[in-house]
């Protein structure tokens, strides 16, 4: 999957993906390979979704999280597609490897 790396410094977060880029808050950032395969797992997540259903879901998750856990942190946390992109972040071969639908296996 190809992508571009945009430097926004008006960001809060160091890195958010926004299908079909990927925004990091300092140009440093964009050699970051941790957070950069972070965010390409949920360009993938958003593809194999079809975009606009990934971004409803991924906002309707972290409702549902933050009545839940009454706390930004946690149900950000819990959000099954952040789930899935902390867990294997760092694991190089992920993406080559990952299965489609992967951030179902998450679902509680």
């Amino acid at each position: 999957m190809k992508y571009l790396v945009i430097t926004a410094p008006f960001l809060k977060v160091d890195g958010m993906a926004l299908f079909p880029f990927i925004l990091v808050k300092r140009q440093s950032m964009k050699q970051d390979q941790v957070l950069i395969r972070h965010e390409t797992i949920h360009l993938r997540q958003a593809a194999e979704m079809l975009v606009i259903p990934f971004y409803v879901l991924y906002l309707v998750n972290y409702i549902i999280n933050r009545f839940k856990y009454n706390n930004h942190h946690q149900a950000y946390m819990q959000i099954v597609f952040e789930r899935e992109a902390y867990q294997h972040e760092k694991n190089v071969n992920y993406l080559q490897t990952r299965k489609l639908y992967a951030w179902m296996s998450y679902l509680k």
